[in-house]
């Protein structure tokens, strides 16, 4: 072993316990913070120790565990896993990027490694903005986040958890994370995220709650659900919600059929909803 890399795994004796996520992963990553938890899983700021050793001056990732109600399901290793290989399926900048899936040995915990973002997610940004951002500074984000999502679906992945929480505007651009309730269009048998309901209620599409299963349709509504609350400051509420004060009048219809209770009556898409907020002509007609 050389003795760069011997002086960034040394520290492994050091391996205190932080809850029950030990301090040091895999004798390299050595964990700083929590940065958020959720249902499914816990998200930590970590300094990758090696690439230190090798004078990298961004050495500091994100890491994702599994929380710890199940971490002791018998396939926890595999729904981490599956989280981790959809979000390295996609190659957008508007979506987080996936370095590595590791298990720490002494502990015997699974945890994938990703790039750490800096910015404002957009629950923090609508508390700064209790009656809606305005349009200009909407479309911008409405766009980048109809554009990841739209990437997602083109490759066969489904998010399953679109909600403010889990998008973040940085100096570069918007980002779309968490992939933990996602699922891929062909899902290996028996593996399902929706056991655990742990869908967010206020995002999720009514058939979804009703036991539904996951779809295109049902990203699609939560997505408008954002974007409502982007241009109102509030939640849409109720069969025939307002419009929203910051919102064009002209991007109405097109909001307003993707947020159909009815998944029957949802008959818009994201190309479509993308091309109004967009403010592109391409199929502006339908919805005049």
């Amino acid at each position: 072993m050389s003795e760069v890399t011997h002086f960034a795994f040394a520290r492994a004796q050091a391996n205190l316990q932080r809850g029950s996520t030990p301090e040091l992963l895999a004798g390299r990553y050595l964990i700083e913070r929590v940065l958020g938890a959720g249902g499914m899983g816990v998200v930590y700021r970590a300094r990758d120790l090696l690439h230190e050793q090798f004078g990298e001056s961004r050495s500091s990732v994100a890491i994702k565990v599994l929380g710890e109600a199940i971490r002791e399901s018998a396939d926890a290793h595999v729904l981490l896993y599956s989280e981790f290989a959809l979000t390295r399926s996609l190659r957008h900048e508007q979506v987080v990027r996936v370095f590595s899936f590791e298990v720490d040995a002494p502990s015997h915990l699974a945890f994938f490694t990703m790039e750490l973002l800096q910015g404002m997610t957009l629950d923090r940004l609508l508390l700064e903005c209790p009656s809606g951002l305005p349009w200009r500074e909407l479309q911008g984000i409405a766009v980048q986040l109809l554009d990841a999502l739209r990437h997602c679906h083109q490759q066969g992945v489904l998010h399953g958890d679109v909600k403010p929480g889990n998008v973040m505007v940085e100096e570069a651009g918007l980002r779309l994370f968490d992939f933990g309730l996602g699922q891929a269009s062909a899902v290996p048998s028996g593996l399902s995220r929706s056991r655990f309901n742990a869908w967010t209620p206020t995002y999720a599409a009514p058939e979804l709650l009703a036991g539904g299963a996951l779809s295109p349709s049902t990203d699609l509504y939560a997505v408008a659900c954002v974007l409502y609350e982007l241009a109102h400051g509030r939640h849409p509420s109720g069969e025939r919600p307002p419009r929203p004060r910051q919102l064009p009048r002209h991007c109405w219809p097109a909001l307003r059929t993707a947020l159909a209770a009815d998944p029957e009556r949802r008959t818009i898409t994201l190309d479509e909803l993308q091309a109004v907020i967009g403010d592109t002509r391409q199929g502006l007609s339908r919805w005049f």
